[in-house]
């Protein structure tokens, strides 16, 4: 890939600039196994940077707080030229903090509190760029919780808000207590279901969308087959009803327009994969900045090449009805998305 960098855009109304396609930093410590090589995860940052990728996103439940330490000399030596997003409310078990099947959802004002002073240290910051809400726990209303978050921001210690994994209902309601800059959830040709109700609602309110695993954690790229077979045993891909057994085989076989594409276009599937979530912005008229996640410079550049890449129509219509046919839930316990509340 040449150093151009990729093109700016403004992450929804009264939100900061960033680069087209930001840059998912939880795999470089965290859930897909372990990180053989440091250095070029942290070389990867640094040529993000220097490509136009400017949106870095975290989140304090990654490794448990590893993640926000990992990227925070980068963050600190390069402070005015990032977007630095983490987030907060998937807590674990005091007494059995590594036991994923034991952590809860807290939106609670104490909570919040808590939490924004344990990333801000951990990061090495005075102030988060855009700090999410993870998770929506429904028993604690939005008024406590965007409230809380609403408080952060007139104290300095945040300046934009986003929330992950809610309905257009939600959103629109958390919206009316302090605008909202984006909403983070998954999208890609695997995943579509926000487009029932939050992309419109955005798209009315002028909230940003950020689509997280918009390579469907690397399956749509080819990387992996079958999850059990494949990756190693502690990936948390392995525990992903899509990727495994019977699923991951009858959804192997749903990427072949992918491939074919990518074959008569010189391009790779995740480019097309890519390029697709991007299309989204000018198919639903909306912002849309989706953050893969790698830890390879050379994957890094791939991705970046999809900001170039336009689909046409007969293109995009041999991937529409992908989706539709895709076999197994986006997680084994869908109360953690916001499927149950629709």
């Amino acid at each position: 890939m040449s150093n151009d960098k990729i093109a700016n855009v403004a992450l929804g109304n009264g939100g900061p600039l960033v680069g087209v396609q930001g840059l998912g930093c939880m795999g470089m410590s965290f859930a897909y196994g372990p990180t053989t090589d440091e250095g070029e995860a942290r070389a990867t940052l640094e040529r993000a940077l220097e490509l136009g990728v400017t949106l870095y996103d975290t989140a304090d439940m990654y490794g448990l707080g590893e993640n926000e330490k990992f990227i925070s000399p980068f963050i600190r030596a390069n402070r005015e030229n990032v977007v630095l997003a983490t987030k907060f409310a998937i807590a674990p078990d005091p007494e059995d903090p590594t036991n994923t099947s034991k952590r809860t959802i807290r939106n609670d004002r104490a909570y919040i509190r808590q939490a924004v002073e344990g990333s801000l240290k951990r990061l090495g910051v005075d102030e988060i760029d855009l700090y999410y809400m993870h998770r929506r726990n429904p028993e604690v209303p939005l008024e406590e919780s965007v409230g809380t978050m609403a408080e952060l921001v007139a104290e300095g210690k945040v300046k934009h808000l986003g929330l992950s994994e809610v309905t257009g209902s939600e959103l629109r309601e958390a919206h009316a207590i302090h605008p909202i800059a984006a909403v983070q959830s998954e999208w890609s040709l695997f995943s579509r279901d926000i487009e029932k109700s939050v992309v419109p609602t955005a798209k009315e309110l002028g909230v940003a969308l950020v689509p997280y695993s918009p390579l469907g954690r690397g399956f749509l790229t080819g990387a992996f087959v079958n999850a059990d077979k494949e990756l190693s045993s502690d990936d948390w891909r392995r525990t992903q009803p899509r990727f495994t057994g019977d699923n991951a085989e009858a959804n192997a076989a749903l990427l072949e327009p992918l491939r074919t594409i990518a074959e008569a276009r010189g391009l790779t599937p995740a480019q097309v994969a890519l390029a697709w979530v991007q299309q989204r912005a000018q198919v639903h008229g909306l912002t849309v900045v989706p953050i893969p996640g790698t830890r390879r410079r050379s994957r890094l550049e791939e991705n970046l090449g999809a900001t170039r890449v336009e689909l046409g129509a007969e293109e995009l219509a041999a991937l529409e009805p992908i989706a539709g046919k895709v076999s197994g839930g986006r997680y084994a316990d869908m109360s953690f998305t916001s499927a149950d509340r629709e």
